[in-house]
């Protein structure tokens, strides 16, 4: 089969690789949708966990073509998106319903190889059925999930008032996800202007191109959905007092942040921070199957498995429009 490989951050290689090998307890997948995540990018980039050489993509989604001998509740012919946490299921994280921070923990496309090649094998637990779901829309289950986790964590009420700063694919999803909550109104900050308006027609009520014209102290709940450490640091003022604070995008593995200490007691601060997911694919499955989230507008570009580098960098840039970026590895 055909695959994409980072050899070492900053190296792409698309080779021919034999097929993944299908234990008793896998799913052999035909991608046909694999989304390009932010943390490829950091994959890419060398800041990320991972290992080298990784075949990336842990955003995809395709049909069943084989099956191990132990597998019952997935079969060939079955459309499915994956969950790429793979836990062990044995140790004190996961005992404890942490399966998020498995102290043996791998991730597909991340540790084990992931959905930019033709063919991955997967654990029949990390393989969601997605019914007549477009494969470029069941690609979005895996962020959806991740979203879904951050929104149950910050507990967002009826009637809040939200910032969320950065209007990238996670921040739109995130507005549609905490609109289904019952916030009041949200306003979202980003640089760029067509995802300012894509922001605008997802629901947020008022758009800003800077943070310097946020009013402080304004928002029952702040989120930031970039990972950049100079805006994570920002947060705080926005929040009232009593406030939350939801740190989602990742940022550089080897990057800090400062926060004054005084204001975080003196305004009674909740911050959160949120890793992945936990079993939140049948959730999100089924809000994209009922429609309740709509993901239509996010998929920017759709290139060919030997283009994986130049997504990277569309991703990376946001060049030429680019918000969600897919790769058809059997296009």
């Amino acid at each position: 089969m055909t695959a994409a490989r980072i050899t070492s951050p900053g190296n792409v290689e698309i080779l021919d690789v034999y097929d993944s090998p299908v234990t008793e307890r896998d799913v052999l997948v035909r991608v046909y949708a694999s989304g390009i995540c932010g943390t490829d990018v950091h994959i890419f980039r060398g800041d990320y966990m991972g290992s080298y050489p990784i075949i990336p993509g842990h955003e995809f989604a395709g049909v069943v073509e084989a099956v191990g001998s132990s597998v019952s509740r997935i079969g060939v012919g079955d459309r499915v998106a994956i969950e790429p946490n793979v836990a062990c299921d044995n140790c004190h994280a996961c005992l404890n319903n942490r399966q998020n921070f498995c102290e043996n923990w791998n991730g597909i496309g991340v540790t084990l190889p992931g959905g930019m090649a033709e063919l991955v094998a997967v654990p029949e637990k990390a393989v969601f059925d997605i019914g007549a779901l477009p494969f470029p829309v069941a690609a979005f289950v895996e962020p959806l999930a991740c979203v879904l986790h951050g929104v149950e964590r910050a507990r967002f009420r009826l009637g809040d008032r939200v910032l969320i700063v950065g209007a990238g694919p996670i921040g739109i999803l995130l507005t549609k996800m905490i609109l289904l909550q019952g916030a009041f109104e949200i306003t979202q900050v980003d640089k760029n202007k067509n995802r300012l308006a894509l922001a605008q027609g997802s629901g947020a009520s008022h758009v800003l191109s800077s943070v310097d014209s946020v009013k402080e102290e304004a928002f029952d709940v702040v989120v930031d959905a970039t990972g950049v450490p100079s805006l994570m640091e920002r947060t705080l003022g926005f929040a009232r007092y009593g406030g939350t604070i939801l740190l989602f995008g990742v940022p550089p593995q080897k990057s800090t942040v400062t926060f004054p200490a005084f204001p975080i007691f003196r305004k009674g601060l909740t911050i959160l921070s949120s890793f992945t997911s936990v079993r939140n694919s049948v959730q999100a499955v089924r809000l994209l199957s009922s429609g309740a989230i709509d993901v239509s507008s996010l998929v920017s570009h759709t290139l060919p498995l030997k283009d994986l580098r130049a997504g990277l960098n569309l991703m990376e840039t946001g060049n030429d429009g680019a918000l969600k970026v897919q790769i058809s590895p059997n296009a």
